[in-house]
């Protein structure tokens, strides 16, 4: 079996489960390796996702560690068996491999959720904003780059404006109000986020100022849900890229934050009038 050079963030997921299993059941990689008749090599390659895994192999993996979590079990066996490309590997090459991670995780993920406190978020943005928000980085993209970078972030969009996966988006006041690319661009951003909340599936909350606390400030976060919560991941935007956890507690913590939201953000319908009255605010500035 070829040995991948760069595993992408699905195929990494699946070999991390893998070593989670095993070492649940207390067992050391030559342990488990000597109970699968195979190579303690193979095994590291295998949680590594230096090599693939079948659904028969992964399930002798699951036996073995005497899992009796079946849901996950079915879920890993689906990964091991879907070896489709998704639509952003054209990208590769072209892109950083954090544009391509984020791109796989949201077409896989069964729901998702967004806190964003600095920009919208970029499954909502229109191409000019998303543009201007590519145009602040430094160095500078070139004409080329920009334009590659604003058509993949519009072409992630399809899934949720499709009504294919269902999104949650809380977005700070500060988001809703910072300026890219001029009053002009802010105002139809804000007008194509209304038109956005009334689609089947896309629910915007909008979180004033006024909230006395908002967890995870300084932080743009998504949440991912998997086929069952062990796989839900969660992705934060940083200025060097992108970063994915995946661990049980951060999980736990990030639903707590989430959870948090769900409580203080505004009503849908509230959230609409507050973007409206922000909206008028804008307008006036170069009426």
């Amino acid at each position: 079996m070829a040995v991948r050079a760069n595993p992408t963030l699905r195929q990494r997921r699946l070999g991390s489960e893998l070593r989670r299993l095993r070492e649940q059941a207390g067992l050391g990689g030559s342990q488990l390796a000597q109970r699968l008749g195979i190579s303690p090599g193979q095994m590291t390659q295998m949680e590594t996702a230096k090599i693939g895994v079948s659904p028969e192999r992964l399930r002798m993996v699951a036996s073995a560690c005497n899992s009796l979590n079946q849901p996950l079990i079915d879920a890993l066996a689906n990964m091991a068996s879907d070896r489709r490309k998704g639509w952003w590997e054209e990208y590769r090459g072209t892109l950083t491999t954090d544009f391509l991670e984020v791109a796989e995780l949201e077409g896989h993920a069964v729901r998702l959720s967004i806190c964003t406190t600095t920009y919208m978020p970029g499954l909502l943005q229109t191409d000019a904003y998303a543009s201007a928000v590519f145009a602040r980085v430094f160095p500078p993209l070139s004409a080329d780059e920009l334009g590659v970078r604003t058509s993949f972030r519009i072409r992630r969009q399809e899934i949720v404006r499709s009504g294919e996966t269902p999104l949650r988006a809380f977005i700070h006041e500060a988001a809703l109000r910072m300026q890219f690319g001029g009053p002009k661009v802010l105002a139809d951003q804000l007008g194509a986020l209304l038109e956005d909340s009334e689609r089947t599936g896309i629910s915007v909350r909008a979180v004033p100022f006024a909230v006395d606390t908002f967890p995870g400030a300084g932080e743009n976060l998504t949440f991912a849900e998997g086929a069952v919560p062990e796989l839900d991941t969660i992705q934060m935007d940083v200025s060097q890229g992108a970063l994915f956890f995946d661990s049980p507690a951060d999980l736990a913590k990030h639903r707590a934050i989430f959870s948090r939201l769900d409580s203080t953000a505004l009503s849908e319908e509230e959230s609409r009038d507050f973007i409206r009255s922000i909206m008028k605010v804008v307008k006036a500035s170069y009426a």
